[in-house]
């Protein structure tokens, strides 16, 4: 979830779920190390929250995860899923599944630098390397040489030339059984299945068969998923979130942020589809839409807008 997943949707994420693991955007190793911003940063609320690196140097990858540890995160993970042409140029992503052997140096190197874990996210193959002993390899190699025991497996395979990210999510098909064929052989490691999961209803079904679920599209699109996940996943006995509440609760993070120099449109673009299918939901989104970005606009911008939801 590369620019979208930022420090503030997960604030506002957290507010929805205490149970659901939650991921940063994927964040490079370069970006790090010789970025001026702090790429690192996060609210103590967010836990428990994986930090996802990008990049392929194992010392540097080490560095860095060994700075996510001490600024407290609780995973790192190293995403060799990603198909986009930017991040093949700088030699990571998915074009790594050519690369097993590689991959497992990194992984080493990060386990060799933390003592939480580190976990993959991969696709189930890269172009005409897509058959099921090619996954099996690449999975075995990085499971034994590089000590990683949790997979997050995105049941597509990825076309690294031809197709644009968006069509890398959409157009190749997805399958399913080859994860849970993946659990069946490697029953000593810990798979989580990812893609195409639109609903709770899914999720559950996948947990059948695979240790984990990941949802990324669907919970930024449609964050009130996240509002029922802690009691239909977890804890039949939790509550489910109240949305309204939750936009209130959002206000002092509204405000503090702001002191300190952010625009509320970097903010409220995250929280834009959480009345999805509710009345009022449409000028909810269209007011925040025209005034969130305006000069001054502050937490009263929000105020208005769920004004339109509440009646």
């Amino acid at each position: 979830m590369l620019d979208w997943t930022d420090r503030h949707c997960r604030y506002f994420h957290r507010l929805l779920t205490k149970q659901t693991l939650l991921y940063s955007e994927m964040v490079t190793t370069g970006a790090i190390i010789h970025g001026k911003a702090d790429y690192l940063a996060y609210s103590e609320q967010d836990h428990p929250v994986v930090l996802q690196l990008g990049g392929s140097d194992p010392k540097t990858l080490a560095d860095c995860a060994k700075l996510g540890q001490q600024r407290g995160y609780n995973e790192i993970n190293l995403n060799i899923g990603c198909p986009s042409d930017r991040v093949q140029n700088g030699r990571f992503g998915a074009c790594l599944m050519g690369e097993a052997d590689l991959v497992a140096d990194c992984i080493k190197a990060m386990n060799d630098a933390v003592s939480i874990p580190v976990t993959v996210k991969t696709r189930i193959g890269i172009d005409s390397h897509d058959s099921y002993e090619f996954l099996c390899d690449f999975v075995d190699t990085i499971a034994n040489k590089g000590g990683c025991h949790i997979f997050i497996i995105h049941a597509r395979k990825a076309w690294l030339s031809g197709l644009s990210p968006k069509e890398n999510r959409e157009v190749p098909p997805l399958n399913y059984p080859r994860v849970y064929q993946l659990k069946r052989d490697f029953p000593q490691l810990t798979i989580v299945i990812n893609g195409g999961i639109t609903t709770l209803e899914d999720a559950a079904y996948h947990l059948k068969y695979v240790d984990g679920v990941m949802i990324g599209r669907e919970a930024y699109q449609n964050p009130a998923i996240l509002a029922e996940v802690d009691r239909k996943l977890f804890d039949p006995q939790a509550a489910i979130t109240d949305k309204v509440a939750v936009i209130k609760a959002l206000y002092p993070y509204i405000e503090q942020e702001l002191s300190r120099g952010a625009r509320l449109g970097h903010i409220t673009r995250h929280i834009l589809g959480l009345f999805q299918g509710m009345p009022g939901a449409r000028q909810w989104r269209r007011y925040l839409s025209e005034h969130a970005h305006q000069p001054r606009a502050d937490a009263a911008v929000v105020e208005r807008a769920l004004s339109f939801v509440q009646g």
